[in-house]
């Protein structure tokens, strides 16, 4: 089975610089339509709130839980819980907010973008409350945190131990970045905490040249995290349809299936699917609101 652990589907395109097509570029159709095509069976949608006037998607959680309640085999949504982009964040009633969210649209898990810099907020007291609501909702999280957050992304793993923990985009790490081997040794070291997860995705953003497939360099940092933390702790992503300012669809998957040669085929089955349907399958299955 292939199962795509991070797209997005919008009901608008939310991008500069406008598109032709901006009511579909992005839809949820426009996703089923690349899975079918490409016998994905299962997708976690990454829900993101972005855009502004006409290109708002203030209702993007309610639009991907709507499309999963129409496809529960194929879609899981993710939801978008006071992301960087949002006023909310990083306020007080986080833990509430996810709760009202997670009840209230009946959705497999929630995304969480921060800001690049660490501010200290998944260990405080609100913070803590906040994955404590998810563990107790039995959620998946999707976190989108750059290398300076994995030490304090380890203290929530080991306070939650039951919390599935997926972190985006191949840890952010760039090699063309001066930190890179500092930021390296920290994704790495997050390992020994056994409920985070690596998503092999986002190929074109750690690499120096977003346009340039199959991504040499990108493809060392998988290998690096495939080393140590194991096809049983990765999942691949197509980023669909923010991607295809890079790549394909099909380049997304292939860059894993035919260009990495450290991975065996069981290997290959597990990051291209089974490793997602594993965690999706042991979480609670989310209770769709009539």
């Amino acid at each position: 089975m292939v199962a795509d652990s991070h797209c997005h589907a919008w009901r608008r395109w939310p991008y500069d610089p406008p598109v032709p097509d901006p009511d579909t570029r992005g839809s949820v159709d426009a996703l089923l339509y690349e899975m079918d095509v490409h016998e994905v069976e299962r997708a976690a949608v990454v829900c993101a709130r972005i855009g502004t006037g006409d290109a708002a998607n203030e209702d993007n959680n309610l639009y991907c839980a709507e499309a999963a309640r129409r496809h529960p085999d194929r879609l899981a949504v993710l939801a978008d819980v006071d992301c960087s982009w949002r006023s909310e964040h990083h306020t007080p009633g986080a833990a509430d907010r996810l709760r009202d969210v997670a009840t209230g649209l009946g959705v497999a898990g929630f995304t969480h973008y921060v800001r690049p810099d660490n501010d200290g907020w998944f260990r405080s007291e609100e913070g803590m409350e906040f994955f404590a609501a998810a563990a107790e909702l039995d959620l998946v999280a999707s976190l989108a945190i750059s290398p300076a957050w994995q030490a304090d992304l380890r203290a929530v793993a080991r306070a939650f131990p039951t919390l599935p923990i997926l972190v985006h985009h191949l840890g952010a790490l760039a090699p063309a970045r001066p930190t890179f081997d500092s930021d390296l040794a920290e994704v790495l070291a997050s390992a020994a905490e056994p409920n985070v997860l690596v998503k092999v995705s986002g190929f074109h953003y750690v690499s120096a040249r977003g346009w340039d497939f199959p991504y040499a360099d990108a493809r060392k940092v998988f290998a690096a995290l495939f080393a140590t933390y194991g096809a049983d702790r990765l999942c691949w992503g197509s980023d669909f349809p923010a991607a295809r300012a890079h790549v394909t669809y099909t380049q997304s998957l292939e860059v894993v299936r035919a260009h990495c040669d450290f991975l065996s085929p069981t290997d290959t089955d597990k990051v291209l699917g089974g490793t997602l349907v594993r965690v999706l399958d042991t979480r609670r299955p989310p209770v769709l609101p009539e």
